[in-house]
């Protein structure tokens, strides 16, 4: 046990965000507490961050057309975007769009079935929000290397992000161009949940790194390919920091320097990996520096296994 202890020594990982006390994590606890707090937290959370992301890009909530909710750490019915609807000033039309089990990779899908919307209709305005409490699905009495792993590792966060057409009169910052998602067959065991009567409990294959340095290269080519593009044109990337060797597979996989990643460790370092809301926050570290120019590459690897890729244009 003390050896694997040194997992949370070597995560990278400097402070990260609960929404329960360190002392709940003792106890065993049951899965119906486990869902009334995802419900509790995960509204109170998710209500914070779309006024805040409201209130960034002087938007209100009665303009929003469609609302996404992505999460993959809890379920309730009606979903928490129904929650959403009942506590701000959504029109009564509003479109609902809840994502459920895409893990890490849900953030980056969320963007992407935005863009398509509102590629689709361009006068109107999509608003993504995504909750994690990754922390509410530990178990206890777990004593698996996955389950110390994820703990190492995993956090609780929330992010949102207003994506518009371009006949919006919100529009601004950068633009998506272009989308992609892949799923590799065969894949089913790599990443995941297990639903035990304890609840969710992880599925993490020590694999992952190696399956990144083997498909990703390829993968990201054939998506810059389409848009005549290649990876010497990327002046940004805002990758989902899965892990220290996640990060390290994405630089060797994608032939990378050194500092090329470095709003996805500033976000680990800092939050550690809040799954499908991470790439959310790399994002807004990205936004934030204003050395970027040209075009940009977001992704984010998850169940199934699978990718999804953004194309980001800053120019």
């Amino acid at each position: 046990m003390n050896r694997l202890l040194t997992i949370f020594d070597n995560s990278g990982i400097e402070q990260r965000f609960s929404c329960v006390p360190a002392d709940w994590f003792l106890t065993k606890r049951t899965v119906e507490e486990k869902h009334r707090l995802y419900v509790k937290h995960a509204v109170e959370l998710a209500e914070q961050a779309i006024v805040r992301c409201l209130k960034q890009a002087g938007a209100e909530a009665e303009r929003i057309d469609q609302l996404v909710y992505v999460t993959t750490t809890g379920t309730v019915t009606p979903s928490v975007d129904a929650y959403l609807y009942n506590r701000l000033p959504f029109r009564r039309n509003l479109k609902r769009t809840p994502i459920w089990g895409l893990g890490c990779a849900g953030g980056a899908a969320g963007l992407s079935r935005a863009f398509e919307y509102v590629t689709a209709f361009p006068g109107q305005t999509c608003l993504v929000v995504s909750v994690e409490l990754c922390g509410l699905t530990f178990i206890a009495d777990d004593r698996s290397k996955s389950n110390l792993v994820a703990a190492s590792l995993f956090a609780d966060g929330a992010a949102a992000a207003l994506i518009c057409g371009r006949e919006s009169e919100f529009a601004r910052g950068p633009k998506i161009i272009a989308t992609q998602s892949t799923t590799w067959p065969d894949s089913l065991d790599v990443m995941g949940w297990e639903v035990t009567n304890d609840g969710l409990k992880v599925v993490f294959s020590r694999d992952i790194p190696s399956l990144i340095q083997k498909v990703m290269f390829t993968n990201v080519n054939e998506f810059l390919h389409e848009q005549g593009l290649s990876l010497d044109d990327i002046g940004a990337y805002v990758l989902h920091p899965g892990g220290m060797k996640v990060l390290k597979a994405y630089r060797e996989a994608l032939r990378l320097g050194q500092d090329s990643l470095a709003h996805s460790e500033h976000v680990l370092r800092q939050y550690g990996n809040m799954s499908s809301a991470t790439v959310f926050f790399v994002l807004k570290d990205a936004m934030a520096d204003e050395r970027k120019t040209g075009y940009g590459l977001a992704g984010a690897l998850g169940p199934g296994f699978s990718s999804e890729l953004l194309l980001l244009d800053w120019s």
